[in-house]
């Protein structure tokens, strides 16, 4: 139920609704996910989204493009990819014998940057500019991405066979780590009995999704955060929740400040999507494992007694004190 007195904000609200309508019917039983990727994109943030293969993460961020009038591109991460296959390259030119900028796939508005874990190090940081600073470099000159440039990565787990685990750089640049799981028995019976059918979820060639979102309605959108009010001690809050990572007693590295400032613009993002004009603390709670989670380093014998992160934000956040 929408909450919102300022137009403009009523006005995003119904068209995130109108949304994320569209992108269930593709992604079935994934609402946390679908939720997530919203907040993502009016937050102008980067999500890498993580799980075993067959969760619809691929499918997920093409739903998105479908049900978007922008420019999407994808790019299939392997060994063998090479930085210049990512940004592009400046191409001789016989005709003109002049050099012309050979454009790569991350001119766009969304990237689908898929397994992007299949790829070693020096292919996965071509992406660091264009994610950190909207632009990129080649061959010693910087050009400008597209205004809304969205990185949606997909990964397996690092410990499945074949994977490089991401940069630490790389990982903090992510708004939220989507952890992608197994749909309901419901939700997946739903999934099989469409594709017996011969209608499955998978193919949005048949008009099932209908653009909602322009890139000038996106950038309307995330123009519109501002507005989204937050109080003082909810502001304390997070603050609190952060500097206790670096505290605690399994934690070997903390979140830095950029984990401050992301965990307040998702907040706000989500209680946009979520229908608010202003963030509750039930915003704070919810998203505090996707944008903390991967900025956590623990120690090596918390790691060998098997605590996970999750354990430790859990155990951070019963400790301090929700505001009124």
């Amino acid at each position: 139920m929408s909450d919102v007195s300022d137009p403009r904000l009523a006005d995003a609200v119904d068209k995130l609704t109108q949304l994320r309508s569209e992108l269930r019917k593709v992604v079935v039983g994934q609402e946390t996910l679908i939720e997530e990727m919203l907040i993502v994109l009016i937050a102008r943030g980067h999500a890498l989204l993580e799980g075993v293969p067959g969760t619809a993460k691929t499918l997920a961020v093409r739903g998105l493009g479908a049900a978007m009038t922008c420019d999407v591109k994808r790019i299939q991460f392997t060994p063998d990819l090479m930085p210049s296959d990512v940004v592009g390259t400046n191409v001789f030119n016989l005709s003109s014998s002049a050099f012309e900028l050979r454009r790569g796939p991350i001119f766009t508005d969304l990237l689908l940057a898929d397994e992007i874990n299949r790829s070693p190090a020096k292919t996965q940081s071509a992406l660091l500019e264009a994610m950190a600073e909207g632009q990129t470099t080649i061959d010693g000159q910087t050009h400008r991405l597209s205004p809304v440039f969205t990185v949606f990565a997909t990964q397996n787990p690092v410990e499945f066979e074949g994977t490089y685990p991401l940069p630490e750089a790389q990982q903090d640049r992510f708004l939220l780590k989507i952890k992608v799981g197994y749909p309901s028995e419901e939700a997946e019976m739903d999934v099989i009995r469409s594709a017996h059918s011969g209608k499955p979820y998978s193919d949005l060639s048949n008009g099932r999704v209908q653009p909602i979102f322009s890139r000038q309605t996106l950038r309307e959108a995330q123009e519109l955060l501002p507005l989204v009010r937050v109080d003082d001690g909810i502001l304390q809050y997070i603050l609190k929740i952060v500097r206790a990572t670096r505290g605690h007693e399994s934690v070997q590295l903390g979140a830095g400040p950029r984990g401050s400032l992301y965990l307040l613009l998702a907040s706000k993002a989500r209680a946009l999507v979520s229908g608010f004009d202003y963030v509750r603390p039930d915003d704070v709670v919810a998203l505090v494992p996707p944008v903390l989670g991967h900025r956590l380093t623990l120690r090596a014998e918390a790691e060998i007694s098997g605590t996970t992160t999750e354990e430790v934000l859990q155990s951070i956040l019963d400790k301090v004190e929700v505001p009124r």
